[in-house]
């Protein structure tokens, strides 16, 4: 029998998260208005293509991820207070801050939310190289050395050592439990990334896959964990209400990177992580995109797309950006429910 408890739980504190969140907006957006934190657009001379579609958007504010993993921190740190000084009841119950299950993920969030927001503030201030922020190698070995503080921790604090096929059953890895975390924490942040180009795109997609992730995590009985998920869902549904085209303010690394390992870590503390590629199945292919265009490029001196990432080469097509972020919805939804009927159709 479904528990009534934790249901109420998730769902109370995701509504919560999306009113606090929402409330939270106007003073933060005030703020990337009044000290001019806008994102710099790429030259016609660097990314054709992009500038076309995208010039009129330059001065846009960054940095709106950090109306997510804010409002998630706070709602951890202050329910978990809360326990302590409240003995027992509703409010007693609300703390979703588990060892177990909670304190990486959202400790993740934190940290690599922290290096994207540095980087999106030297991105606005014409910081780095080029004046594009952080270089693409610093941002891999930061987001590496965050992974593998995961990973041991993964392996040699919760002893994780086990990879769940579908279908086939769990597998003693060993050692190797470790490269393969952080492989997948460092690509899912980086394909997130990716796909943080069109206004709403990427708010959407990883509202569907943190949705289809908790739905798995409750299913599982890891009730703090789907309440996290549920808290970043509700983040995410204020900051799509204002970032749905046109974007008052863009996501950022802040937020697009954040999430990305945030993501990763859930798929790794759920066993599910081989159900990420169905279910993240957009990830994939805008990552897959870009780096065919790269190796065509090198190999055979000539474009695969008229852009990449794939949204920017419908754009090129001829699809209006919101007909693009729509339908990314639409299959980002069904990828989720489809990887949720994977997992229980291999739980029978």
């Amino acid at each position: 029998m479904i528990e009534l408890q934790p249901i109420i739980r998730i769902f109370f504190l995701t509504t919560l998260a999306f009113i606090v969140a929402i409330a939270f907006t106007p003073f933060w957006a005030a703020v990337l208005y009044k000290y001019k934190l806008g994102k710099k657009i790429r030259s016609m001379e660097e990314a054709p293509v992009f500038a076309k579609f995208h010039e009129k958007k330059s001065g846009t504010p960054t940095m709106g991820g950090v109306i997510i993993w804010v409002s998630v921190g706070v709602f951890a740190v202050l329910f978990f207070v809360i326990r302590q000084l409240v003995p027992s009841g509703f409010w007693h119950e609300l703390n979703f801050l588990t060892r177990q299950q909670t304190w990486l993920p959202l400790g993740a969030l934190v940290a690599s939310a922290l290096v994207g927001f540095v980087d999106d503030y030297f991105n606005v201030k014409g910081w780095g190289p080029k004046g594009g922020g952080l270089q693409v190698r610093h941002k891999i070995l930061i987001y590496t050395a965050i992974a593998i503080v995961g990973a041991f921790w993964f392996y040699s604090k919760l002893d994780f050592s086990l990879i769940h096929v579908p279908f086939l059953g769990n597998f003693e890895i060993g050692w190797w439990y470790i490269p393969l975390f952080i492989f997948i924490i460092v690509s899912t942040a980086f394909s997130v990334n990716e796909i943080d180009g069109l206004d709403g795109l990427s708010g959407g997609t990883l509202l569907a896959a943190f949705s289809a992730f908790g739905a798995i995590a409750f299913l599982q009985q890891r009730y703090e964990l789907a309440t996290l998920c549920g808290v970043i869902v509700g983040a995410l549904l204020a900051f799509l209400w204002f970032n749905i085209p046109p974007a008052r303010f863009f996501m950022g690394d802040t937020g697009a990177m954040s999430l990305g390992v945030t993501l990763g870590i859930v798929a790794m503390l759920t066993n599910s992580a081989l159900l990420l590629p169905i279910i993240g199945l957009l990830f994939v292919i805008e990552s897959l995109s870009v780096i065919l265009q790269v190796a065509s490029k090198k190999l055979w001196k000539r474009k695969l797309f008229l852009s990449s990432p794939i949204h920017h080469h419908l754009e090129a097509k001829g699809w209006p950006e919101s007909k693009i972020v729509m339908r990314f919805w639409v299959i980002s939804a069904v990828t989720g429910v489809i990887g949720v009927v994977v997992f229980l159709v291999d739980k029978t």
